[in-house]
């Protein structure tokens, strides 16, 4: 019996006992909770699924869904305050309920491989990754030192690491996060496990260095391996899975074949992850379910910012010197959203520092609102510094722990001269307000908000002093789906409203084409394309721009409705 026949034996996330003898791994009402301070606290309510060999489940949501806890507990990786129960759980038809960490050491990596999202915290740091790998060969008796070794190589090559015997002697932190999450998946599959699990494996992945994972987890499968995929990223998911389960907050809202899910999904949350996907087809539309109609934008305006021939340089400590940025130029308007794409060493961050001021320039200029900026001084720069502002990636490492947000942004305006305490007060209140913020949360630590909430209190410290041009460094690829398109919708609304200017620094293609007027893409340090999204991404002109395209994972939501038969659509 296959999957999709399979779909109409479930009842609410309940599978029905029925019996397939292929199955490598059963489900049954799996639950997990954590004992905090003696109490029971339930993350996972109830998770039901089969899988069977040459297909992949994926189980998708946000952060705090707990697909990441239903993944670990299936391998008895929960933790030691977890207390895991289950209806049903074997592997290859064992089992597994009462396992100890002597009978997990036996069959994970042999039966079972796991795959982590941070390659750098779950590689070790100390040692190189052939010796962890070999590791991993050594613990089940695989072979002598010789065999080991030579495994370690065709394994770096199966996964696509370039120079293997170069690889396999560095650390982790020699390598770039691509090579670190290639080297992790070469390390689970190393024994050719049967099942894999790979939890959130392309997360802040370039899209070419994604579609190599991708590409390594496709053709497990069509080696016969099962895979269970944990991510938030639909497109991921659309790509490889075969049948699909939808969790919030420990629950399973809904699963079923791919198609059907993508397609035709029956939840309301499920609709509201798809909306939010950003692309082309979302371009000038809200992401957020249930938002206004989006107004037209206004024209561009006179230009606020302006580089002219940038470039930097590094040197190393052995003397060699990299050019990161070579001869950049670009022009931006009032108004406007500029757009810089490009992979990991691009170049499209530090041209950003160097647009910031924040680096040292080789070569070239910056102007800002029609003013020298770069490479003056600072101390000449500092009448201009508060017409341009930054918004990064991860807002918490820029964020003084101590601080709360109200401090955090008061001291955002220091630059305004209020005359009195009460005008700084009314301002900050309008910032929250401006951001889709209660004034609840000004007491509140950057530690003790979400995600959403830390990247909003972002933007509104950047809002403070009223800039003219913005800087958004990679601002939303660390946040869910729907979160991030709640972000993108705020900006394009402040835009609006204000008027300001952003550069807009993005390895995601779609957000990119959702969000921008213009598009530089670059690569090692040269623009190589520059136009509007449907020039860029429609008729690109350079192969490098039309392999970051063709490297774009298809996501279709409308062509799957289509084939969904009109029977399953109806259910």
């Amino acid at each position: 019996m296959s999957i999709v026949e399979r779909d109409s034996a479930e009842t609410d996330g309940i599978v029905e006992e029925l019996d397939w003898p292929a199955t490598r791994l059963r489900v049954r009402n799996l639950r997990t909770a954590f004992r905090v301070d003696g109490v029971l606290r339930p993350v996972v309510h109830g998770v039901s699924f089969d899988l069977r060999p040459g297909e992949c489940v994926a189980i998708v949501g946000e952060s705090g869904s707990g697909k990441s806890v239903t993944a670990r507990s299936l391998v008895g990786l929960a933790g030691r305050s977890a207390v895991v129960e289950a209806d049903e759980l074997t592997i290859h038809h064992e089992d597994v309920r009462a396992f100890g960490p002597r009978e997990w050491k036996r069959i994970r990596g042999r039966d079972i491989g796991f795959v982590l999202q941070d390659a750098l915290v779950s590689l070790d740091p100390l040692r190189a990754v052939g010796r962890e790998i070999e590791e991993a060969l050594r613990l089940h008796g695989w072979g002598g030192r010789r065999a080991r070794r030579e495994r370690v190589l065709d394994l770096l090559t199966r996964v696509g690491v370039p120079f293997p015997a170069v690889r396999a002697k560095q650390r982790p932190d020699q390598l770039s996060g691509g090579l670190r999450q290639r080297a992790l998946i070469a390390s689970a599959i190393a024994l050719d496990p049967d099942i894999v699990i790979a939890d959130e494996p392309t997360t802040a992945l370039d899209v070419t260095v994604q579609a190599q994972v991708l590409d390594q987890l496709e053709r497990m499968k069509e080696r016969g391996a099962s895979v269970i995929l944990i991510s938030h990223d639909l497109s991921v998911v659309a790509r490889l899975a075969d049948h699909i389960l939808v969790m919030r907050g420990g629950d399973v809202l809904e699963q079923g074949q791919a198609d059907q899910v993508l397609g035709a999904p029956s939840h309301e949350y499920t609709r509201a992850l798809i909306a939010a996907v950003p692309g082309e087809a979302t371009r000038g539309h809200a992401l957020t379910p249930g938002a206004a109609p989006v107004p037209a934008k206004p024209p561009a305006g006179a230009v606020v910012l302006e580089a002219t021939e940038l470039v930097k340089r590094f040197h190393t400590s052995d003397g060699t010197v990299t050019t990161a940025v070579d001869r950049v130029s670009f022009s931006l308007r009032a108004g406007e959203t500029l757009g810089i794409v490009g992979e990991s060493g691009s170049g499209k961050s530090t041209t950003a520092r160097l647009a910031l001021g924040l680096e040292s320039l080789d070569g070239g200029a910056v102007r800002l609102l029609g003013q020298p900026w770069a490479p003056l001084a600072e101390s000449r720069r500092r009448g201009l510094r508060s017409r341009i502002a930054v918004v990064y990636q991860d807002p918490l490492s820029s964020f003084d722990p101590r601080w709360n947000v109200e401090r955090i942004l008061l001291d955002a305006l220091r630059s305004e001269r209020f005359a009195a305490a009460g005008e700084r007060r009314a301002r900050v209140l309008e910032l929250l307000e401006q951001v889709g913020l209660p004034a609840s949360v000004l007491p509140r630590f950057p530690l003790k908000l979400s995600g959403g909430q830390r990247q909003r209190v972002a933007i509104a410290r950047a809002l403070a002093p009223r800039p003219d041009v913005i800087v958004l460094d990679e601002a939303v690829s660390a946040l869910d789906v729907t979160i991030q398109g709640q972000i993108l919708d705020l900006l394009a609304e402040l835009q609006r409203e204000s008027g300001v200017a952003y550069l807009f620094i993005s390895h995601d293609l779609g957000v990119i084409s959702h969000l921008s007027d213009r598009v530089l893409v670059m690569k090692d340090g040269v623009v190589v394309e520059e136009g509007s999204p449907d020039d860029v991404f429609e008729r690109p002109a350079h192969p490098y721009t039309r392999a970051l395209i063709a490297a774009i994972p298809e996501f279709d939501p409308a062509a799957r409705a289509a084939a969904t038969p009109e029977s399953e659509t109806a259910a």
